[in-house]
């Protein structure tokens, strides 16, 4: 790739999460190539700081920074219109319209892609029902999503090379998008992470507070079993999940990372009730040496072992939560099997079949 220019896509850098992990692993990679993105919060986000980072038109509108789902509709525009002429190879990480980019037929662009959209595919009626939009934005979601459905499945087209975080993914971009897929895992630290040798008592959640996340389940349960659970994560379910958690759920808003680590090392279990395309944090906690409790569909499957580093149930409601917990306590885990099981989740790794797939699909492409 000597000589290529690279730019990298990304769909917003406002919060810190897994999606903007992977981001951030690319401009390591490739630490001259410029990041286009709609809309840009450098506060929450000061590892970015030193990075070439372009903004769209919706950089300027108003609370855009803070709420960047009102402007949803928009999104493909503000993509389309960044002007990537300039570029061999286009890189855009992508669970929204960042792969939407219109590059010219000698660019190559290849899609790291998390997850079609889950809120115009497979879970955009749980997302007009539970999401707390007003009324009126209710009313009217499903127009705008069929037409930014129909956009989606015509922006998939103008990848060349897609490449999924888990095979789970992999499934989904083939089904809504009829693309093959290579799966390399995202990033995950785990030389970051250590078992505290105190006693644990406590079990942990973390994540942002949106529906899909499962939280509700969560809280239900662990109202039910009395048992001391700490929350670690903000978002817009939190003013309603606080009103109905009892006194043993604690709520403990964002946490920096090195009080997150702690929290990994010191809980009993981690409790992961959603269906995530990967999922960063139960691979943290298990670099921890804390086993996870865990719904048994998405990117779990590819990362918990069951009766080795976790529990699964199978059922997404309170009671299978409930049962799971209660057969978690009837065992036991060795921590240091733990750790092993995640040791391959690692930075230098995606590094490295990141760069020699870029490698590989730019050869072919050039002939």
């Amino acid at each position: 790739m000597d000589g290529a220019k690279i730019a990298i896509v990304a769909d917003w850098l406002t919060d810190a999460g897994g999606a903007e992990k992977v981001v951030l692993a690319m401009h390591k990679m490739f630490p001259d190539a410029p990041i286009f993105t709609s809309i840009y919060n450098p506060k929450n986000l000061p590892e970015f700081k030193d990075a070439d980072v372009r903004t769209s038109f919706l950089q300027k509108w108003p609370m855009a920074k803070k709420k960047h789902q009102w402007y949803l509709k928009w999104m493909p525009m503000a993509f389309e219109q960044f002007d990537l002429s300039e570029y061999d190879i286009v890189l855009s990480s992508s669970h929204s319209c960042a792969k939407g980019v219109i590059t010219k037929p000698e660019t190559m662009h290849i899609c790291y892609c998390h997850s079609p959209m889950r809120y115009v595919w497979d879970d955009c009626h749980r997302y007009i029902r539970e999401y707390p939009w007003p009324k009126a934005v209710k009313m009217i979601a499903p127009y705008v999503l069929h037409e930014i459905r129909l956009w989606d499945r015509l922006a998939a087209e103008r990848v060349d090379f897609f490449v999924s975080n888990s095979n789970y993914i992999g499934e989904r971009i083939r089904k809504y998008y009829k693309k093959e897929s290579k799966t390399i895992y995202p990033p995950v630290d785990t030389t970051g992470f250590y078992d505290s040798k105190d006693g644990s008592s406590f079990y942990l959640a973390v994540g942002r507070l949106i529906p899909y996340k499962r939280f509700d389940i969560i809280v239900e349960a662990f109202n039910h079993l009395g048992f001391p659970l700490k929350i670690a994560g903000n978002g817009p379910e939190m003013s309603r999940l606080k009103k109905i958690a009892k006194d043993n759920i604690e709520f403990l808003g964002y946490v920096k990372d090195e009080e997150l680590r702690e929290l990994y090392s010191k809980c009993k279990a981690f409790i992961f009730p959603q269906i995530e395309d990967f999922g960063i944090a139960p691979v943290e906690a298990m670099a921890s040496g804390r086993p996870v409790i865990a719904y048994a569909e998405g990117g779990a499957l590819e990362t918990v072992s069951d009766g080795v580093s976790g529990v699964f149930f199978k059922t997404q409601s309170a009671e299978a939560l409930i049962k799971a917990v209660l057969k978690f306590k009837e065992r036991k885990f060795d921590s240091f099997k733990i750790k092993e099981s995640v040791k391959d989740f690692s930075q230098e790794r995606f590094e490295n079949e990141l760069t020699g797939f870029i490698k590989k699909k730019w050869l072919e492409f050039k002939k």
